[in-house]
């Protein structure tokens, strides 16, 4: 393999400064982050074509990746290589808020999926968010939101039984909460309240997020109620903090 000899000069900058090779490999892709050189949604190169630009191992790259990936600026998806992180989402949270509408607007594409599906018995955090007796039967729904493809929210949304006992399937045949909520008898509703705290996220909700894990996230509370003030819904979302911004509006 040649070695240009910018990458030369690059690697005795490095030892004669005395700054470790992976610090400078990831200061520099940073800086071609930051600069637009690489794109949001970009994809960087191998590690092997990054080893042969830096003239370094395979291992120093993958070092310096990893302290992008920690800074929240890449994102490494299995089988498929490392990908610069989009700027974050603004997610505007007011009367009407529907997370389709908030993404579409930013010009990306909406997805979601259905994690898993069951009838359980309120609790009683989840009873008094809804009006219900503890014990009482609720829709308990595990969800996974995206923007352009890219994780942004994990969901655990709470529905009262049997009021929306149809629920589950609009949701699958409609693919978005406010078409199901139509078929089962509600065309609108509102946010009664939304409470927003902030953690570090779990290893399987980072997994899930694709995060490198110990990322923030952001915990996102909230009830939404029908047009005649009763609760439909209780959801606690987890909203990945490099990737997403709430804006409060009045």
């Amino acid at each position: 393999m040649t070695v240009s000899s910018a990458a030369l000069d690059f690697f005795a900058t490095s030892r004669r400064d005395g700054i470790a090779a992976w610090r400078r490999i990831a200061d520099a892709l940073e800086a071609d982050i930051t600069s637009g050189t690489l794109t949001a949604g970009s994809q960087l190169p191998t590690e092997a074509l990054l080893a042969e630009r830096f003239a370094v191992n395979r291992h120093t790259v993958r070092r310096a990746l990893a302290e992008l990936t920690t800074k929240g600026l890449v994102r490494a998806t299995q089988g498929r290589g490392t990908f610069v992180e989009a700027r974050r989402l603004p997610y505007p949270i007011g009367p009407q808020t529907r997370f389709s509408q908030n993404v579409t607007r930013d010009g990306r594409e909406a997805g979601g999926a259905i994690l898993a599906a069951a009838h359980v018995p309120a609790d009683e955090r989840v009873a008094g968010l809804l009006g219900l007796s503890a014990g009482h039967p609720v829709l308990r729904l595990d969800t996974l939101r995206s923007a352009d493809g890219v994780p942004l929210a994990l969901g655990l949304s709470f529905i009262p039984l049997p009021r929306f006992a149809a629920f589950e399937s609009a949701l699958r045949l409609h693919g978005a909460v406010t078409p199901a909520f139509a078929a089962c008898g509600v065309p609108d509703y509102r946010r009664l309240e939304t409470r927003v705290g902030a953690r570090l996220a779990l290893p399987a909700e980072a997994e899930r997020l694709d995060l490198a894990p110990g990322r923030p996230v952001m915990v996102v509370d909230s009830v939404n109620v029908d047009l005649a003030g009763a609760p439909i819904q209780a959801t606690r979302a987890l909203f990945a903090a490099d990737r997403a911004e709430i804006v409060v509006q009045s």
